[in-house]
């Protein structure tokens, strides 16, 4: 097997780079798998029934800032320091996150490794279903865990608040780029979390999330990214601010960007589930 020229351990590795190096003794393979709220599914049933060997299971709504109102807020870094030395993962480990949907909510949990400063992080490409579907080996056991010791920096420039977001848009020094389907972002479909307004944020552009991915839920050749940004109306000349519902699919354009070669870019934490609550914020509708 050649190497996919795809492959890059700080970003995204395809499923033939997962099965030459799965035995390596300092990789560790995390199922990042997360369900929109009302799908059915139940990502750690899912899990505990099937996943890559040794793969630990990441929670997304648990491994984040409970005190927060908003969904999976990012945690505190001493509590995502607590969370992955006891599921064994720490200093001096590559780490792979993918998730049931192809590439989803993976990309949210390379994005949080990279805001506790950790780089050797990558998502999966095409995820669970892809590794399903070459039938390459799974398991519904368990995990031996060795405690390792982890040491976090975290990077403050990857992640925005709404106060600077509000800014951004309002000096418009920044491309807002929102991953939501475009009935959502303009404004003409509801929010599947009840209580939040229609619409979008002033100044932002819609590049749907799906748009980055091929059919079979890996993402496009660097290329081929670049011309779906330019063709939503994106200046990748200046930084990016990358938002959505709440905060995963955003990390879907976030990596992306980092394929592109694109190193200017943050993502807005609280999302749509912050923007569309508060009144006294600005929502435009319409494309």
């Amino acid at each position: 097997m050649t190497p996919s020229p795809q492959d890059d351990p700080k970003t995204l590795v395809s499923t033939d780079w997962l099965g030459r190096h799965l035995r390596d003794p300092d990789l560790r393979v995390l199922d990042a798998s997360w369900f929109m709220p009302g799908s059915g599914r139940d990502a750690k049933a899912e899990y505990a029934a099937a996943h890559i060997p040794a793969a630990r299971f990441f929670d997304i709504d648990e491994i984040a800032d409970l005190r927060s109102d908003l969904p999976h807020m990012a945690p505190p870094p001493e509590k995502f320091i607590s969370r992955m030395r006891a599921m064994g993962v720490g200093d001096g480990h590559q780490v792979v996150v993918y998730d049931a949907m192809g590439i989803f909510s993976a990309a949210r949990v390379w994005w949080l490794f990279r805001l506790m400063g950790k780089m050797d992080v990558a998502v999966l490409d095409g995820g669970f279903p892809k590794w399903q579907a070459e039938g390459r080996e799974i398991e519904d056991m368990p995990p031996i865990i060795r405690d390792r010791h982890m040491t976090v920096s975290r990077q403050n420039h990857l992640v925005k608040d709404v106060t600077q977001v509000a800014h951004s848009a309002k000096l418009a020094e920044a491309e807002i780029i929102d991953a939501r389907a475009a009935a959502r972002f303009r404004g003409e479909a509801p929010e599947p979390r009840p209580g939040l307004r229609s619409g979008h944020i002033p100044g932002s552009k819609n590049l749907p999330y799906g748009d980055v991915l091929n059919p079979d839920g890996t993402m496009k050749p660097p290329a081929a990214l670049k011309a779906v940004f330019e063709s939503a109306g994106i200046d990748l000349k200046k930084p990016a601010i990358t938002t959505c519902g709440s905060g995963v699919t955003a990390a879907v354009l976030s990596l992306a960007l980092e394929r592109i070669g694109h190193r200017n870019h943050a993502l807005y934490d609280g999302s749509w589930a912050e923007w569309g609550m508060y009144d006294d914020l600005r929502v435009e509708t319409g494309p």
